[in-house]
């Protein structure tokens, strides 16, 4: 048993799904307390749950909050570290234990991302060679490659260092989401990385809207651009995306949803310091040459 960890599920109609990734979690040596936030399921979801898994502390806000419901399940954390996974993923045993002791071990560190498995093939996700050949220069303390961002599926943070930095905007609500916390954590002065020794195990679910997920995901990354980074970088990646994404009906609704964002941005934003647009100018080009972060579906 492993008290350093807590973990936190968001789940949206996805009952069976769930229920297997709570048996994966009753199951780990570790026995980590389990926050579900159940998103306005309709599909007997908290029910299910209230049943099979009494002991998961379920939170039924009554509304779909997207990520935001990760928020509200951090208030609930008393450990030091939050492991988030999401409803069709799963921690290996052992990987959360690995994740602790380098939060333990390193206070300066935010942030470990594990390696994430697909099943049923047992094969590498296509993000994971780019976690792993990170282009990010940390310091040689760090116990693995730096990264620009997390994956909030397959990531370990320290509890504080989520809550200083705000957590999940309610702005972006789903859809690389992560990448402006990531940011504002950086700027917080943590460092955030990638072991290999933190295994996630991922089942994608058939049941998801790809096309809504890829307008928030465009939207939000435009949204982070302009939020954070300096307004020549701005500009280019917003070129670039206007140039490579495909000319479709989604793609013109998230540059719609983008510009209509545009007055909140401007008085939230909050450009970053020197140290942390370098790690993110540091992956313009893996990024535009991603096989995972491609804006289509």
């Amino acid at each position: 048993m492993d008290g350093r960890t807590t973990v936190v599920v968001i789940t949206h109609n996805r009952r069976d799904e769930l229920l297997h990734t709570l048996d994966e979690l009753a199951a780990l040596p570790e026995r980590p307390p389990v926050i579900v936030t159940d998103n306005a399921s309709t599909d007997g979801t908290a029910e299910a749950v209230a049943r099979l898994h009494p002991q998961v502390t379920l939170l039924t806000p009554g509304r779909n909050l997207g990520a935001v419901g990760r928020n509200l399940a951090v208030r609930q954390v008393h450990t030091p570290y939050v492991a988030f996974c999401d409803d069709d993923s799963w921690w290996e045993p052992g990987s959360l234990a690995a994740a602790a002791d380098l939060l333990d071990r390193y206070p300066l560190l935010a942030s470990v991302t594990g390696r994430i498995i697909v099943e049923p093939d047992g094969r590498e996700d296509p993000i994971v060679p780019e976690l792993r050949d990170s282009p990010i220069a940390g310091p040689a303390w760090l116990p693995g490659p730096a990264l620009g961002s997390f994956l909030a599926a397959a990531s370990v943070l320290r509890t504080d260092a989520f809550r200083a930095a705000g957590g999940f905007s309610e702005r972006l609500w789903l859809g690389g989401e992560e990448e402006l916390l990531a940011t504002d954590m950086a700027a917080h002065g943590s460092w955030l990385v990638y072991a290999s020794q933190v295994t996630v195990h991922h089942a994608p679910s058939p049941v998801r809207d790809a096309t809504l997920r890829r307008v928030h995901g465009l939207r939000n990354t435009l949204w982070f651009c302009w939020l954070r980074r300096p307004a020549p970088a701005a500009w280019r990646r917003t070129l670039f995306l206007a140039r490579t994404v495909p000319r479709d009906a989604a793609s013109l609704r998230a540059f719609g949803l983008a510009l209509a964002g545009l007055p909140w941005v401007l008085r939230e934003r909050r450009v970053v310091p020197p140290e942390v647009e370098a790690r993110l100018k540091a992956l313009t080009e893996p990024q535009r040459q991603s096989r995972a972060r491609r804006y289509v579906g």
